[in-house]
């Protein structure tokens, strides 16, 4: 079940697979899908409030501001990259504030999982399980490592969108997550 029965969370959900896809493969949350997806959105909302389907534009908008200032202090510190705070204040726009805590604290906690297995791959891991240098190495000199690597273009972190992706997708999904 969704939580909307209508367009919006559709939107939000095609939205995701293409933010997770494009952030786990080239570290980037294109501009225009977002843009898209914000004048999208706007437009349902818009036509279905004129038509009496819909309730007001607010809420959305209150949605869009509470994610941008949540995460804008992150991204001004560095913390964070500036896709991941746009991605997160579309999410706000699309599904509402109610889904933005449920959706952080789920992409916190893959996030979290993803940094202690790179911490682990670094530091631990490589040494404890046989062949793991070398299955490093194979992988980032095979021809997909280096079509990887090209697309990154140096761009390094966790593909924090992505993980903002799975969490609002799980939220789409689970809605009773949103109501604890």
């Amino acid at each position: 079940m969704l939580i909307y029965s209508s367009p919006l969370a559709a939107l939000a959900a095609l939205l995701c697979v293409l933010v997770i896809v494009s952030d786990l493969y080239a570290r980037r949350v294109p501009n225009m899908w977002l843009l898209g997806a914000l004048l999208f959105g706007a437009g349902i909302l818009t036509i279905t409030w004129v038509y009496g389907t819909g309730g007001p534009l607010w809420p959305a908008l209150l949605g869009l501001l509470v994610g941008l200032v949540v995460f804008l202090p992150l991204h001004v510190f560095g913390w964070m990259g500036a896709g991941d705070v746009k991605f997160f204040a579309i999410l706000g726009f699309l599904l509402g504030v109610t889904a933005l805590l449920p959706i952080w604290i789920i992409a916190s906690l893959i996030a979290g999982a993803h940094a202690l297995l790179i911490l682990l791959s670094r530091h631990g891991l490589a040494q404890a399980i046989p062949g793991w240098g070398a299955t490093q190495n194979w992988f980032t000199n095979s021809a997909f490592g280096q079509r990887l690597a090209a697309a990154r273009q140096g761009r390094q972190g966790l593909p924090y969108a992505a993980w903002l992706g799975m969490g609002a997708l799980i939220v789409i999904f689970n809605p009773a997550l949103m109501h604890w």
